[in-house]
């Protein structure tokens, strides 16, 4: 298996733009040589809309889909305005400036065609603005962007999440669509060749999923060769970003270096963060020479936020979390409030009489002010679990990924299939009986229900390290939601917790000395 990065730095890494971030074998590296290991937040749902970061289901799911909803509920022109608001209202220099103080170092910027490309090609003025306006506040605030084709002309997936009109990956079934591509990055690599808060360029987010991924694997292939040809001839300098197919998990392309300043990129979603998940990822790495990048993870608990992370760090992987922000959740940085009637605009998905013309008009207009960051709930414990700075859970199965004698051990060795199986250690269930087969297969954030609770039983002597800063002690938490039999001391990398007898942990709830 790959060495394992020595020791995390839990530190804020600002930005720098003196020269271009580039690859320098398998690590990433700013343009003054300094080592990078990435910690980003995605700006989903404003140049793309998602259909479940508004609480929509079926029905008003995809970008055309929301669209139509709110030109049917309000009528053309005033649906112009509330999307000239939402632009200018979704993501603010706020936003950015939060983003920073909380210690990230890039955004991810998912882009739609629709929204600097007319059908005929040419760039659309508007939307790059929004591009320019966001690389000028992450000048002033000191994080780089990088630019991500999340709905490719024609559709990359042939699902709701990235506007194809047609609901399936025309990209690589019309000609007419692959040369807008082509032109697409062109024109995105004549306009930023010499940006430097510009990270790089993310091709194509989650290309050909499902079945698409044997039928068109070759035109994607050839798709990648071509789009970075188009752009070395006219950008030498930036970093270029290929994901794998079947939502970017898919690396069976990857055969070969098509370019050396290169970054692969995978995305883990609702699977359970250990070695074993990543493996085929860090081979490529290896196999390859190139550095690799979890580009878009999260929707879930702040337990697996937190474990799923170190993971990452532990093999210096760099990260961005998905998303930054969205309507009434638990699970991301920043929640909206849904304003009053909300309930009625979602209703009227399937009820066209749900709600009046002139409701929706004031409802979408309530919607515009409690995006605004400064009206958001903020939800600083996403932001901990992410860091591991005074994070306020920890499960028993989140200890360090560096194997026996360095992040824990353990007496005897009684693993869960499919989970941390590689670790000696004694796991179990909290309750045994109708356990699922993927406990972390959630979304929203909510509570472990008994059954899906693990833990980990301990004899006297046996011990865990979890990785973290920020905090010197914790409350130990055992299968009975009793005070487990354990000593708590910290160690370089966070806290390691020993037993004093016989006990398992279910969590671990960090503290300051002298603060609960």
């Amino acid at each position: 298996m790959t060495n394992l990065v020595p020791a995390p730095a839990f530190v804020q890494r600002p930005a720098t733009f003196d020269g271009f971030v580039h690859a320098r074998g398998t690590t990433l590296v700013d343009g003054s040589g300094r080592e990078l290991l990435l910690r980003g937040v995605g700006l989903g749902n404003w140049m793309l809309p998602e259909g479940y970061m508004w609480r929509f289901g079926p029905g008003a799911e995809s970008p055309r889909e929301i669209e139509a909803l709110v030109s049917r509920l309000v009528g053309r022109e005033r649906a112009d305005r509330f999307w000239t608001g939402f632009r200018e209202n979704f993501i603010t220099e706020r936003d950015i400036e939060r983003i920073a103080a909380s210690g990230f170092d890039h955004v991810r910027l998912p882009i739609n065609s629709r929204i600097i490309q007319t059908d005929d090609g040419e760039p659309i003025e508007a939307g790059y603005a929004m591009i320019d306006r966001l690389i000028e506040w992450c000048r002033e605030h000191r994080l780089w962007v990088l630019l991500d084709l999340h709905g490719a002309p024609g559709g990359q997936t042939g699902t709701n999440i990235d506007d194809s009109p047609n609901n399936l990956p025309e990209l690589f079934m019309k000609p007419h669509y692959r040369e807008l591509t082509l032109r697409l990055w062109r024109d995105l690599a004549t306009r930023y060749r010499d940006e430097t808060v510009v990270l790089g360029y993310d091709l194509l987010n989650e290309p050909l999923p499902n079945e698409w991924q044997h039928t068109y694997a070759d035109e994607l292939v050839e798709l990648y060769r071509d789009l970075t040809r188009e752009i070395r001839a006219i950008d030498p300098d930036h970093l270029i970003v290929y994901e794998g197919s079947h939502w970017a998990t898919n690396w069976s392309i990857f055969t070969e270096v098509w370019d050396a300043n290169s970054l692969l990129q995978f995305h883990k979603y609702w699977s359970s963060p250990d070695n074993a998940t990543i493996a085929h990822f860090l081979e490529a790495r290896d196999r390859l020479g190139l550095p690799i990048y979890m580009g878009e993870g999260g929707e879930n608990t702040l337990e697996w936020i937190y474990t799923a992370h170190r993971l990452y760090e532990s093999h210096g992987i760099g990260w961005n979390f998905w998303p930054w922000k969205k309507i009434d959740t638990r699970t991301s940085p920043v929640s909206i409030d849904p304003p009053i009637g909300w309930d009625r605009i979602v209703a009227s998905i399937d009820d066209r009489g749900a709600i009046s013309p002139e409701e929706a008009g004031r409802v979408l207009d309530d919607l515009l002010e409690a995006m605004r960051l400064e009206n958001c709930r903020w939800q600083p414990a996403v932001v901990g679990a992410l860091l591991a700075e005074n994070p306020s859970v920890i499960p028993a199965w989140g200890f360090g990924y560096r194997g026996a004698g360095e992040s824990y051990s353990s007496a005897a060795s009684a693993p869960i299939e499919g989970i941390r199986a590689d670790d000696s250690v004694v796991m179990r269930w909290a309750r045994e009986g109708e356990n699922p087969a993927n406990p972390f297969e959630q979304s929203d954030g909510r509570a472990y229900r008994r059954n899906e609770e693990l833990v980990v039983e301990l004899a006297a002597g046996d011990w865990l390290e979890f990785e973290l800063v920020g905090v010197d002690t914790a409350r130990v938490i055992d299968a009975g939601g009793l005070d487990a039999a354990v000593e708590v001391t910290t160690t370089p990398r966070g806290l390691r917790v020993t037993a004093t007898a016989p006990t398992t942990v279910s969590r671990v709830i960090p503290s300051v000395e002298g603060r609960t």
